[in-house]
């Protein structure tokens, strides 16, 4: 369903819920908020203010964190 809408295509109604449902279930698969807009063709801030319209816990940013020198 996400895939066939053009870029900039206003999403309203039925099919933003439905959009919501794939990228939601996407998302609770592994799939990231970047990889999502990529495969979608929409922005990282659409993918991430639908998911969050619709109630998902957004997983935290991943990657290594700063360990503090000592001193």
């Amino acid at each position: 369903m996400a895939e066939n809408l053009r870029k900039g295509t206003r999403v309203t109604g039925p099919e933003r819920a439905q959009m919501a449902t794939d990228l939601k279930n996407r998302y609770d698969a592994g799939e990231s908020i970047r990889s999502l807009a990529i495969a979608t063709g929409r922005s990282y801030g659409f993918i991430h203010r639908i998911l969050t319209e619709h109630g998902v816990n957004l997983r935290g940013r991943g990657g290594a964190t700063r360990v503090r020198a000592a001193g």
